[in-house]
């Protein structure tokens, strides 16, 4: 790590000087230009370890979604994104890349932090949209059942094991960001689908330790998780847009408003900032608000 971490510096300094002398920046836009890149350059040396030449597309993104999940502003992104783009623009200047990983990725749009939160009966309708006539239908319903009710992330779902559930106990082990584990609690309804479609799915007699398999008997793509629900939410009748981030809001909206304790929701999230899930009391402010003004005369 230190060799990359060498590169990224010496990157930055010269970085640094170009836009102080050829951009000629103000002093105070330098210092939040470099501010921004810092960071970037430490999440990507934590993850892959490679130096600025070697970033890709991917690894802005997820980035992205990093800064997203910390409950970061639209606008803080945006501007994260456009130091970014500043920055691979100067590497495509001085020949260091042949083209920039941070081009073609749209900009956050201003508005709401957190996306639609779906009702209970929604996600009912959600889930029994699903036909479960087959170990792919029952795959489907359990996999949205989880991601619902322990509040997952999509990589935490696609990367769950066997080994990972404890029934007898209610819990599942999560292994969250950073490789951080937390056990969360799991219930009765989510355990019966699992068990239904690890029935189902003893015919295709995979020895995969992934829980949740595609139909080659391999580890799901997020990809296909985002497919799953958008199809599902078509024939369910929800013209809300759907991610799996929307079934991790709900499920933490829906626990905030049923009584639970914001500390009891950070650790159920696996956040690592109790900064992060107070975005939720302010959700539920702004749900509040619209509600009087809907139905009260001011």
């Amino acid at each position: 790590m230190a060799t990359q971490q060498k590169k990224w510096v010496e990157t930055a300094r010269r970085y640094r000087t170009y836009i102080k002398v050829e951009k000629r920046l103000s002093e105070n836009s330098v210092e939040a230009y470099m501010r921004d890149l810092e960071q970037f350059a430490h999440f990507v040396l934590v993850k892959w370890d490679v130096p600025p030449r070697k970033v890709e597309r991917e690894m802005v993104e997820q980035y992205l979604e990093w800064l997203y999940d910390r409950g970061r502003e639209k606008s803080s992104q945006a501007r994260m994104l456009s130091g970014l783009r500043s920055f691979f623009n100067y590497l495509l200047l001085t020949d260091e890349i042949l083209t920039s990983p941070a081009e073609d990725i749209s900009t956050p749009k201003s508005g709401r932090t957190l996306p639609d939160v779906l009702t209970t009966e929604e996600i009912d309708r959600l889930i029994t949209s699903i036909e479960v006539d087959t170990t792919k239908g029952l795959r489907d319903r359990a996999m949205i059942e989880v991601l619902y009710s322990c509040g997952l992330r999509v990589t935490e779902l696609i990367t769950l094991r066997v080994s990972d559930l404890f029934f007898g106990e209610g819990y599942i082990r999560v292994i969250g960001k950073g490789d951080k584990q937390r056990l969360v609690p799991i219930s009765d309804l989510a355990r019966e689908r699992i068990s239904l479609y690890l029935e189902g799915r003893k015919a295709a007699k995979s020895n995969e330790e992934v829980l949740f398999l595609n139909n080659r008997g391999r580890q799901l793509t997020r990809v296909m998780i985002f497919t799953i629900l958008r199809q599902a939410a078509l024939r369910a009748g929800i013209d809300k847009k759907i991610s799996p981030h929307t079934l991790r809001h709900s499920f933490a909206t829906h626990l905030l408003e049923g009584g639970a304790g914001i500390r009891q929701v950070q650790e159920l999230l696996g956040h690592e900032s109790i900064l992060t899930t107070e975005i939720y009391t302010h959700l539920d402010a702004e749900h509040l608000r619209s509600t009087v003004e809907e139905h009260l005369p001011l």
